[in-house]
C-alpha cells in the first residue's frame, strides 16, 4: 500500500499530548465486535514503521494476527487472557535472532538509495555497524540488545494509539517459545518479544476508571 506523506506544523498540542497519554491504560477488556478503521490502522502501522532503532538497523517485523482460530490457539499460550481473541488487531513483535553481514549491506542499499548516495560512501558507517554488533562485544548479547530495540517500537505504537484515542494493551504474559511453535517462527530469522492488542475498551471494564499511579515529576526527573 501506497503511504502519502502528510506535513504538519505540529501534530497536537502540548495539552493534547498530555490528555491522551493520560486517557490510555493497560485495556484489560476490549469490546469483541469493534474494529478499529482502516483509516487509524493505516497510521498504526505507519508509527510501527517509522519506529527509531539503533543505527535505523530495524531489527524486527511486526506480526498480525487476524485469524480467530490463531488467535484462539495462541491464547492458552497468553496466560489465558481475553485480549488476546478479544481485541481488533493483535500485534506480535518479532525481534531478530542475530544480526549479520546481510542485514548490514540491507540497510545500507536502502539508505544509499533513499539520500542519492553510493554504498562506498556509507562503507564507514557499515563498518562501525559491524564491529559493534557484528565483531564486537554486543555481538554476544545480540538477543538482548535486538528486543531492547523492539521496546522503543512498542512504544512508539502505544503512543500513537493514545493519540488517535485506540486503545491497546501491552502483553509480556505468553510464551515466547510456544508463539514461535505456533506461527511456525522456530526456524525463521525472527523470534516473538512482546505482544500487543489494540481496540476499544468495554465501558464494563473496570481498570478504565481506576485512578492512574504515577510518580511525581519531582521525584523522577533529575537535573544535573
Amino acid at each position: 500500500m501506497m503511504r502519502v506523506p502528510v506535513i504538519h506544523s505540529m501534530a497536537c498540542s502540548a495539552e493534547d499530548l498530555a490528555a491522551a497519554l493520560r486517557w490510555r491504560y493497560a485495556t484489560k477488556q476490549f469490546l469483541p465486535g469493534k474494529r478499529i478503521p482502516e483509516a487509524i490502522w493505516t497510521a498504526l502501522e505507519d508509527a510501527l514503521v517509522l519506529s527509531p532503532s539503533s543505527y535505523g538497523l530495524q531489527p524486527w517485523k511486526f506480526l498480525l494476527v487476524e485469524d480467530p482460530a490463531l488467535r484462539d490457539t495462541l491464547r492458552p499460550h497468553s496466560w489465558d487472557q481475553s485480549q488476546i481473541t478479544d481485541c481488533s488487531h493483535l500485534v506480535v513483535f518479532l525481534a531478530r535472532r542475530d544480526i549479520e553481514p546481510d542485514d548490514l549491506d540491507r540497510l545500507i542499499l536502502a539508505t544509499a538509495e533513499a539520500r542519492g548516495l553510493t554504498p562506498d560512501q556509507l562503507a564507514p558507517y557499515r563498518a562501525m555497524m559491524e564491529k559493534d554488533l557484528i565483531n564486537g562485544p554486543r555481538s554476544g548479547a545480540i538477543d538482548r540488545w535486538a528486543s531492547n530495540q523492539l521496546y522503543i517500537a512498542l512504544g512508539t505504537f502505544l503512543t500513537a494509539a493514545a493519540l488517535l484515542e485506540v486503545d491497546a494493551c501491552p502483553i509480556e504474559g505468553f510464551s515466547p517459545a510456544d508463539y514461535d511453535r505456533i506461527l511456525d517462527l522456530e526456524n525463521s530469522p525472527y523470534r516473538s518479544c512482546v505482544v500487543c492488542a489494540a481496540g476499544y475498551r468495554d465501558p464494563e471494564d473496570r481498570y478504565a476508571s481506576l485512578a492512574k499511579v504515577r510518580y511525581s515529576a519531582e521525584e523522577l526527573i533529575e537535573t544535573r
